[in-house]
């Protein structure tokens, strides 16, 4: 898990939303010059903070769920280029986060949010396999399937 030192770390937590029919809440990002492409809540740790608490907020923040985030089951370290246009070195944190209701509530998003996070809507694993536009992270689905199976 080599890190690239020529871009910038940015520290994100990932919340893996799923209800109780376990499908997972994602959101759809619509970038000017960029194909759609959907990802999990969860955002940039803010400086000093620790990616549990930034799960927590971003959770608040993206879905209006107050919710523990759990233990990570998950890390990522990709490489990309952020919706402003800078390429980073990401170090993901991934949690899952269980709700019993599927209520979203997005008034919490920020004014780039509500720009570029066009739509949320629940995914089934079979669809987030086969989505005919972009997932990230695109083992998503697997990683659910391993982390409810144990």
């Amino acid at each position: 898990m080599a890190l690239n030192p020529d871009l910038r770390l940015r520290r994100a937590a990932r919340i893996i939303v799923l209800d109780a029919e376990t499908r997972a809440l994602m959101f759809r990002f619509d970038v000017p010059g960029r194909p759609p492409f959907w990802v999990t809540a969860g955002g940039e740790c803010d400086p000093g903070e620790s990616f549990e608490d930034a799960a927590r907020r971003e959770l608040f923040e993206e879905t209006g769920i107050t919710a523990d985030p759990g233990p990570e089951i998950a890390r990522m370290t990709p490489e990309f280029v952020t919706v402003e246009g800078e390429p980073v070195q990401a170090d993901e944190r991934f949690f899952l986060v269980r709700v019993s209701q599927a209520k979203v509530d997005t008034a919490g998003h920020t004014e780039l949010e509500r720009k570029v996070m066009t739509q949320h809507r629940w995914f089934t694993l079979d669809e987030l396999e086969n989505w005919h536009e972009a997932v990230f992270p695109v083992e998503l689905a697997a990683m659910i399937r391993s982390t409810i199976a144990t």
